[in-house]
């Protein structure tokens, strides 16, 4: 036994670099290969990023790119102060509260490559986590494109020729504007961010952290301009379409006049699209200057410490840059007049004390919030790839190079912003892009909710500055906003997202991450199991709670898929007995087969759950099994049992590979060859008995004594026989004419002088099949119920009396009587034979039916002994009475007689009752199960 427990697996295994999960070049796998693989790594592993250079200088440059230089005096312009400061305090809310739950989850384990993707996934589940993932790299690879984008109008603002052919061209104007003409200027930006890219993250952390000293020198110099620049006109540069546009605004200094004008909202048309703004298109657009947040997440696979490096630099970027935005707001408000604001997204670099530096913070902000959602698309899409939730259709993106560089996920992700850019605007984009972000923003909320609820022992995150308020806030916000910003969007973005949960739920293959959604069960059913008060049970709402006995589950799948027919919406267990004591064994041997019992219980698809046990004997293995299985007021109370019989099962479960004749025939086969490795029972081949009576295991006496002892717990019986050949498909799919036919036989046969169809034992034989007849796929089945009666007794009066019985109790039935004079006449000659040396009546068995609702439940006693004869004529009219046959019958299962001794005789004369009768059900009921009340 190995004592590596599965934590020091993960840790060791984490210790590994991505590279350690790509096959070697001769086919082994790095799992296969562990030495090697981990010498590799060693050589080839670039440096880890740090805090600051990993986290900080991503983020800080996301959030800032176009809306710090570009947008700033167009959110100010249109929204005014007052409604540019909500915006800001609303997003930034947002925003902190999924940065709560982001640091949360980031500090409860170890991180890999993929950022919010990989927090998702392993925390909420394949589905989630790839549904979310999807639209992250789809909200990353459209954030990239309009950061290029914004570049673009940034360098066309600049250098463009303007569209005006009076106008007065500079020096610089040199670049031709059209659509076109940004297409290719946009393409050429792009391509020197994927050169960044495909060399490495490395290359990338050092070119970010050049832009980051540019970026802050630039804002540096805006602050002091304020002060520094005297008031001043400036040229407006404005589409000739928009003749109604000024042609020259004011830089006025700080000025009261210019900020009380300011301070309400004058929303008009945006001259770059000419479309009408308004609150929501606004905040559109500057919601962008907040989506960088992720930025550090997306590097945590480049990361020295992710769970140190995430919380720390994202929260330090987030609070910089709210300072920075609000600073910048009122100085833009207090000196600006709205003309300039609304006219001019590039206005920053007319009032600077050198303008050149501020069209060199645009283009560097730009190009490196560009580089890093494209390099954060390309490692989701890797992480994506890798996990396998797609199957082929991502495999390509698993390829990297020796240093571990995703370079074809970075292919992928450059050829989908390429495509992006052909939007031609970045306002045309911007909704867009903040929905899909909102979007995985209320995901990540969700996913800290989820963990936070589960109570879940290992959700210990070292960040503890989170609630679950603060996780609902985040989820309303994002849902209230996204819905605000474009309805139809956002509608359909959770569609789709929707349609890929589904999509993965179905396709993907089981994982090891986890599943919150069993956490949650978990929670929930237990709550509500301390909630299920037995002391409140009520024969209403009775239902089958099943306990079937399985030796060998080959034999039994045809019993195990109608048992599930018959449990209507009840507990469903599947009962196995492994001989053994644990104390003579070094572990137990049970454990490492329920996989293969519960491999099973998907296969057949039914509802049911698994109890096994390791007993001395059958008898008291059920025993523990009677006591155990369940919980509070969720506990069987039937107990069903193969038939004890010579019978060979047929395997259910066989190999098509081995089956004879056609595979697809065989009933019951499995279609995949593959899909039998799972299941690991043993064979049926060489003649070998398996099934609820396990011949060799299990003798006669301790069978009745097994059924004995679950009348004395008070639990219903039920006995299957012939029921390995029963074909479940054949019987339902007949199409045409009547429904299969369902016989019941509610008469305890073996007490030819009980004549009583209303104890306790036959209204339980009418509930569990009506119970059937409710099925979807057993509503074509007719119930037909046999009454048994003799001459001289009213036939008119007992089937009058049944049916008006069946009429309160709600069951459709055909009643059909059945004379049996002969039979009953087999008996009472036996009996009058047998002298009076056994006429009095056994005390045991007297004291025994005494204890049922009426003495004619029990099994005839030593006085009344049933001689063969009548018990074969018992059975030849079973037969005879069956026409057209019928796909199941229910019979009455008398109460096993008191003596010991008598089991042998017991099971042989319920042998010879049921024989050669096909599928058949013998109940013994002991529990109330009908009501004719409301």
């Amino acid at each position: 036994m190995s004592e590596r427990t599965p934590l020091l697996h993960y840790r060791l295994s984490t210790s590994v670099n991505e590279s350690e999960h790509q096959p070697s070049p001769a086919g082994v796998t790095a799992a296969q290969s562990p030495v090697v693989s981990r010498r590799n790594t060693k050589n080839n592993q670039p440096q880890k990023l740090s805090t600051f250079f990993g986290v900080v200088i991503p983020t800080l440059l996301s959030m800032f790119s176009v809306v710090v230089f570009l947008r700033i005096g167009f959110v100010v312009g249109q929204a005014g102060l007052y409604q540019a400061i909500a915006m800001f305090l609303v997003a930034y809310f947002i925003i902190s509260m999924t940065v709560l739950s982001v640091c949360a989850i980031s500090t409860n384990g170890a991180l890999d490559a993929g950022g919010a993707y990989y927090m998702i996934s392993r925390a909420l589940g394949p589905e989630f986590g790839g549904s979310i993932g999807i639209m992250f790299f789809f909200a990353n690879v459209c954030g990239s494109a309009l950061y290029v984008l914004g570049l673009v109008e940034a360098v066309v603002a600049t250098f463009g020729i303007p569209p005006d052919k009076g106008a007065l061209l500079t020096a610089s104007q040199v670049l031709p504007q059209g659509y076109w003409w940004s297409l290719l200027y946009g393409t050429v930006c792009l391509l020197l961010c994927l050169l960044v890219c495909l060399v490495g993250a490395h290359i990338y952390a050092k070119a970010t952290f050049i832009i980051f000293l540019i970026v802050m020198a630039v804002l540096g110099t805006i602050f002091i301009s304020f002060f520094v620049v005297s008031p001043r006109v400036v040229p407006l540069r404005t589409p000739s379409s928009n003749s109604s546009s000024p042609v020259s605004a004011n830089f006025t200094g700080f000025s009261l006049e210019t900020l009380l004008a300011n301070l309400d909202h004058g929303y008009t048309v945006d001259y770059t699209t000419d479309i009408h703004m308004t609150f929501a298109t606004v905040f559109a657009v500057m919601f962008n200057g907040c989506t960088g947040i992720m930025a550090g997440s997306n590097m945590s696979g480049d990361l020295k410490s992710p769970s140190y490096a995430i919380p720390r630099g994202t929260i330090t970027a987030v609070i910089f840059t709210f300072i920075i935005y609000n600073l910048l707001s009122l100085l833009v408000a207090c000196s600006c007049d709205r003309a300039l604001l609304q006219w001019d997204y590039s206005f920053l670099g007319h009032i600077n004390v050198w303008s050149p530096l501020v069209t060199i913070g645009v283009y560097s902000s730009t190009l490196s919030a560009a580089m890093s959602n494209l390099i954060g698309a390309s490692r989701i899409l890797y992480a994506l790839a890798r996990d396998d939730l797609f199957g082929k259709a991502l495999s390509p993106a698993t390829r990297t190079s020796r240093s571990g560089n995703p370079w074809a996920s970075v292919l992928i992700s450059w050829f989908l912003v390429q495509l992006v850019l052909f939007s031609g605007k970045l306002n045309n984009i911007a909704s867009i892009v903040t929905i899909f972000f909102l979007l995985v923003y209320a995901a990540v909320d969700l996913a800290c909710l989820a963990l936070e609820w589960a109570s879940a022992p290992n959700f210990r995150p070292t960040f503890r500055y989170f609630t679950w308020h603060t996780c609902v806030l985040g989820i309303l916000g994002c849902a209230v906003m996204m819905f605000l910003i474009n309805a139809i969007y956002a509608s359909a973005s959770i569609a789709f997202m929707l349609l890929l949960l589904l999509l993965i739920h179905y396709l993907s293959p089981t994982s090891s991450w986890g599943y919150i959604s069993q956490a949650l069960i978990f929670h929930q059913v237990r709550k509500y199991l301390l909630m299920l008060d037995v002391r409140k049970d009520h024969v209403k709402f009775w239902r089958p709670q099943v306990l079937l006995m399985v030796a060998n589950p080959r034999g039994s799948t045809s019993l195990i898929t109608f048992i599930n027919d018959i449990k209507k919406s009840g507990l469903y267990v599947l009962g196995h007995v492994e001989l053994g004591d644990l104390d003579l064994l070094p572990s137990d041997p049970l454990q490492s087969r329920y996989d293969s019992w519960l491999s099973l219980v998907d296969h057949l698809n039914i509802k049911a759950f698994v109890n096994l046990t390791l007993a001395s004997s059958i008898r008291h293995g059920v025993q523990h099994l009677l006591f155990i299985s369940g919980l509070g007021g969720m506990r069987p109370n039937t107990l069903v049992l193969g038939f004890y019989d010579d019978c060979s099962p047929e395997d259910g479960l066989q190999d098509p590979s081995e089956a004879p004749g056609d595979p697809a025939d065989a009933p019951g086969s499995l279609q995949d060859p593959e899909a039998t490795l799972s299941f690991a029972f043993p064979s049926l081949r060489g003649g070998e008995r398996t099934g609820a009576s396990g011949a060799k295991a299990l003798g006669p006496q301790e069978y009745v004594a097994v059924i004995a002892d679950a009348v004395k717990m008070l639990k219903n019986v039920a006995l299957a026989r012939y029921f390995s050949g029963f074909d479940r498909a054949e019987v339902l799919g007949q199409r045409g004419g009547a429904g299969p036919f369902v016989d019941v036989w509610p008469l305890n046969l073996l007490r030819p002088d009980s004549s009583s169809y209303v104890d306790t034992c036959s209204l339980f034989l009418l509930q569990l099949a009506c119970v059937l007849n409710m099925v979807r796929a057993w509503r074509r089945a007719r119930l037909r119920l046999f009454l048994c009666v003799e001459t001289g007794r009213s036939l008119r009066g007992s089937e009058e009396k049944l049916r008006q019985l069946l009429k309160e109790l709600r069951i459709q039935a055909e009643i059909r009587t059945v004379p049996w004079d002969q039979v009953a006449t087999l008996h009472w000659q036996r009996q009058g034979e047998g002298g009076k040396a056994d006429d009095r009546l056994n005390v045991e068995d007297l004291k025994a039916a005494e204890e049922e609702d009426d003495y004619v439940n029990s099994f005839p006693s030593n006085s009344t002994r049933l001689s063969d004869d009548y018990v074969q004529a018992v059975n030849r009219l079973l037969r005879e009475q069956s026409c057209p046959p019928p796909a199941v019958r229910f019979l009455y299962l008398p109460r096993p007689p008191a003596d010991t001794r008598r089991y042998p005789a017991y099971l042989r004369q319920l042998d010879l009752l049921t024989r050669d009768l096909g599928p058949t059900l013998l109940i013994h009921g002991v529990t109330p199960v009908l009501t004719t009340d409301l």
